[in-house]
């Protein structure tokens, strides 16, 4: 097993550390929320798949606030009996905020006394279910785009289907029955770049105009679902890798391209910086031809340049992301900067 070099800001050590500390942290807090947010005693479903997301087509996100953001993105939760739906029971469809999908219809929707708004079934392969990182509840989240729903609760007898989806407010928007109204969206693409911790290359691509979301994964492997700590071995085959969603009216792949190549060091093999092994390797994922001819024609200028260019150009086929909160969006959460991630122009 390759072994990350120690740094000041996290080394081989220091990131297991503070993994376990905010997972331990998570875990106290989450059994207080259990508590709260289910009624009754509740059997958790056992047939749950870790997230994984692949191109289906164009997707759409609707821009979101800063409260909109920090419950659909970062998995927060609004406060009980302040959501706008809680108490609501008009005939229609319930979508979700950030892509507009369809998620409940108006008549699965039932009081559960909880504060949150409660559905005893979703539309057809409208939600995802997920193993929730407090290891007690399950989560769910919008099937097309990922956006943080809620938690489901199985067997507490509150209608004949025996199951509530505890649902955020703030995460659906609802749509009176017949209506054809159009919303604000924005129709995006997606690229996939791994360029050594992932830390590092998010936060750069967050701070990328046209860029209207992201998550940290893995990509490039062999195992289905894997964790931290498996991606660690490098065992799995993948790299620790970011998906970034882009508006193509204010930007496109080949300035996030660049970008890439600018934030990190493509010559070496996999390394960046202190951090070595093969999940720190530099990947350019590529979904389509153009974009493959797009990355071969930089690393072409690249190589003109004198560069030793090491990166790996692959076709995309899935990412997995991370499930732990505590990866995603961490310099911001943190006040830190990135340690071996620094931008260097390279392109005229």
């Amino acid at each position: 097993m390759m072994l990350k070099l120690p740094v000041s800001d996290r080394g081989y050590a220091l990131r297991p550390a503070l993994l376990a500390m905010a997972t331990f942290v998570a875990l106290i807090a989450a059994v207080g929320l259990l508590a709260f947010a289910s009624p009754k005693a509740a059997t958790q479903d056992q047939e749950v798949l870790n997230m994984t997301t692949q191109e289906t087509g164009p997707v759409t996100f609707r821009e979101l606030t800063p409260e909109e953001e920090r419950v659909i993105v970062h998995k927060g939760t609004e406060r009980p009996f302040t959501g706008e739906y809680n108490k609501f029971y008009e005939a229609g469809t319930y979508h979700c905020r950030r892509c507009d999908a369809p998620l409940y219809e108006s008549d699965s929707k039932f009081d559960s006394g909880c504060g949150w708004p409660s559905f005893d079934d979703e539309i057809d392969g409208a939600v995802k279910r997920l193993p929730d990182p407090d290891g007690r509840r399950t989560e769910i989240v919008c099937a097309r785009c990922d956006a943080h729903l809620g938690h489901v609760f199985l067997g507490e007898g509150f209608t004949p289907k025996d199951t509530r989806h505890c649902v955020n407010s703030i995460s659906m928007i609802f749509k009176p029955a017949g209506d054809k109204s159009a919303n604000k969206e924005v129709k995006t693409k997606r690229a996939v770049f791994a360029a050594g911790c992932f830390w590092g290359v998010e936060y750069y691509f967050k701070k990328e105009p046209g860029v209207v979301a992201t998550a940290v994964g893995y990509s490039g492997g062999h195992v289905k679902n894997p964790t931290y700590r498996q991606v660690c071995t490098t065992e799995t085959g993948h790299a620790e890798a970011v998906e970034v969603f882009y508006d193509p009216s204010k930007t496109n792949y080949e300035t996030l391209a660049k970008l890439f190549f600018e934030i990190h060091d493509p010559t070496q093999v996999n390394r960046q910086g202190p951090d070595v092994g093969r999940q720190y390797r530099s990947v350019a994922f590529y979904s389509d031809q153009e974009e493959r001819a797009i990355l071969e024609n930089l690393v072409g200028q690249l190589r003109a340049k004198g560069l030793d260019v090491a990166t790996e150009i692959e076709a995309f086929k899935v990412f997995y992301r991370e499930q732990e909160d505590y990866h995603h969006d961490y310099y911001t959460k943190t006040g830190k900067q990135p340690y071996c991630h620094f931008r260097t122009k390279r392109f005229d």
